[in-house]
């Protein structure tokens, strides 16, 4: 277990640290709670709701990897079935900062990576800059997502974004999140790992430059860990798919040098491409790490 978590654990009330110190401790923890897991921490602190998922933000802000801020931001979403995703900000140093992950970004595709159609709420160590806010209104039941601050009553997430600019304004239907495929095959595809990274470019959500993508991350013990492209209204808050993969993989407890090989998995007729980002921001991670590539038609 990482030291931030350990460190993290003893801010938590004496209440809830020996509950929830079993589950930090065990191999297969992955920064998620489930609801019967959610319903123990609540009768052992006595904390529900919101109380409860504040008291847990400082385990969330200890997946921040901040190299170059030193700044850690957490982030807790909860799916409409109760369970509990957390999220931190991540940043690569190398790069430009528009490859930088927001903490609330890294929840959100933590719950779209496993499964999670519908949020009902998200809970943030900080106030959501305008770059999350928009992020967030991408996002399937946007109109009912509610933000809880440590020091603020819980709010809408129209009332920190008031006439918002969304999908509808672009005559788009699609939202992230929703529960879509975009019909992609891998049939002449021999690669297991381009064949997943194809997988998660079914699930991606582009509707505004058509550029379904996915990527596939290995790990030196096995492991694969997917990313879907999430595209938004206003561009620039769209999330690449390596940083989706990348979000799973480190709520995993994975860090970048187990990466053992990538694959990306994009539609080539349409008009972006993620593949030099990508290559860039391998190489500043690491340049050896392998990049496998499809290029797939819609």
């Amino acid at each position: 277990m990482r030291t931030a978590l350990i460190d993290a654990l003893t801010q938590l009330p004496d209440s809830l640290q020996s509950t929830v110190s079993e589950w930090l401790h065990a191999s297969a923890f992955d920064a998620t709670f489930t609801q019967a897991q959610v319903a123990d921490m609540e009768a052992a602190s006595g904390l529900s709701g919101a109380a409860l998922r504040l008291a847990l933000l400082p385990l969330a802000a200890a997946y921040a990897v901040t190299p170059i801020s030193r700044f850690n931001v957490g982030a807790i979403v909860r799916g409409e079935d109760g369970t509990l995703y957390l999220g931190a900000n991540i940043e690569l140093t190398g790069v430009q900062l528009g490859q930088t992950v927001h903490a609330e970004q890294a929840a959100i595709s933590h719950a779209w990576t496993k499964g999670a159609t519908r949020l009902t709420d998200i809970t943030i160590n900080y106030s959501p800059c305008g770059h999350c806010r928009q992020f967030m209104n991408e996002l399937n039941g946007a109109e009912d997502l509610v933000i809880q601050l440590p020091k603020s009553d819980a709010k809408s997430l129209h009332a920190y974004l008031p006439e918002a600019f969304g999908p509808a304004d672009l005559g788009i239907e699609a939202r992230l999140l929703a529960d879509q495929t975009q019909g992609l095959t891998a049939d002449d595809i021999d690669d297991p790992l381009l064949k997943q990274a194809v997988e998660a470019a079914n699930i991606s959500h582009a509707p505004y430059s058509g550029n379904y993508s996915g990527v596939a991350i290995e790990t030196s013990d096995g492991r694969v860990f997917k990313g879907m492209y999430a595209e938004n209204a206003a561009f620039n808050p769209s999330l690449p798919p390596l940083q989706v993969a990348l979000i799973a993989a480190n709520m995993a407890g994975y860090s970048w040098d187990k990466i053992a090989s990538v694959a990306l998995a994009e539609v080539v007729n349409s008009t972006v491409s993620h593949l030099a980002d990508t290559q860039a921001s391998l190489d500043a991670i690491n340049p050896d790490i392998p990049l496998l590539y499809a290029g797939l038609r819609a």
